[in-house]
């Protein structure tokens, strides 16, 4: 196991997980692009809206990270040393100032939003916050992971990072939003996929560890197949070469889909995790070329 000195900036760089904020990132650079094609691009509230996602990312890292630490969860198989509380760490109440400190950024940062969207981006602002801590606390546990994924990684951040630069909403929007939070929950099904074992003793009900290894495996496939899909819609309102360039991101998703069939179970599913990280990166930059194409 790695040595890290209790409460020290590398103990905090682990705890933030560096790695998930790509998934933060890319609604976020999807909506920029489709506001830079509609000729609507905001330079100063895309920066902001790439720093609130990433400030609210790892905010729910802490927060995870915290209530993984009270509950006493078992995070040997996860990936990478991540959890700094149930690894002793950070303690508790230095994760809690951290929780604090980063939502305060966070808030700041939309406050600075509301400039450019508006005062209802208040209640966005709250919603993110509040669903933050409910995620981890309750709505993982009963299924509703996915719907949140969705939700704050494709409907909220999308639509709203459009807004604030656009001024107005348009029919695009809604299936790059769909395209993004479909795309994005890729990486939490294959990590509920591999710890639906651990998640059926802890009494934690993702529709993978409900469902079953089957469902799983397909709710994969099927979502990166539909995230495309979404994405060639916008086709339909002009921008051709969304229907075109993320083609290339589906043989990747397929073969990644086809490792994790192979393994099925285990450490070695970790790296499926990281092959999916690298498609959804890959997703976003083709679907970003694209719109910035026409």
């Amino acid at each position: 196991m790695e040595k890290v000195v209790k409460n020290s900036a590398r103990a905090w760089a682990l705890a933030s997980r560096p790695k998930t904020l790509s998934a933060a990132l890319i609604p976020v650079l999807a909506a920029t692009a489709l506001a830079y094609a509609k000729g609507a691009l905001v330079w100063q509230a895309a920066l902001l809206c790439v720093l609130f996602a990433c400030l609210m990312q790892v905010a729910a890292n802490f927060i995870n990270d915290l209530y993984d630490g009270l509950r006493g969860t078992d995070c040997s198989d996860r990936l990478g040393p991540e959890r700094a509380c149930a690894q002793g760490w950070i303690s508790p109440g230095a994760m809690r100032w951290g929780i604090g400190l980063t939502l305060s950024g966070a808030c700041a940062v939309g406050a600075a939003l509301l400039l450019y969207g508006g005062l209802w981006l208040l209640w966005l602002g709250a919603a993110c916050v509040v669903f933050a801590f409910l995620y981890t606390t309750l709505l993982s546990y009963c299924g509703l992971g996915d719907v949140l994924v969705w939700v704050f990684f494709g409907f909220v951040p999308v639509a709203g990072t459009f807004y604030v630069q656009a001024g107005a909403f348009c029919p695009e929007v809604w299936w790059l939003s769909a395209a993004c939070g479909l795309v994005v929950d890729t990486l939490l099904v294959v990590n509920n996929y591999r710890d639906r074992d651990t998640d059926r003793r802890m009494g934690k009900r993702t529709l993978v560890a409900v469902l079953g290894e089957r469902f799983g495996r397909y709710f994969y496939l099927l979502q990166g197949v539909a995230g495309y899909v979404c994405a060639a819609m916008l086709a339909y309102y002009g921008h051709m070469w969304a229907a075109v360039l993320p083609l290339f991101y589906l043989l990747p998703h397929y073969l990644t889909w086809r490792k994790m069939v192979r393994v099925r179970q285990g450490r070695k599913l970790n790296r499926v995790l990281g092959f999916t990280s690298r498609n959804m990166l890959t997703f976003a930059l083709l679907v970003v070329l694209a719109l910035c194409l026409e």
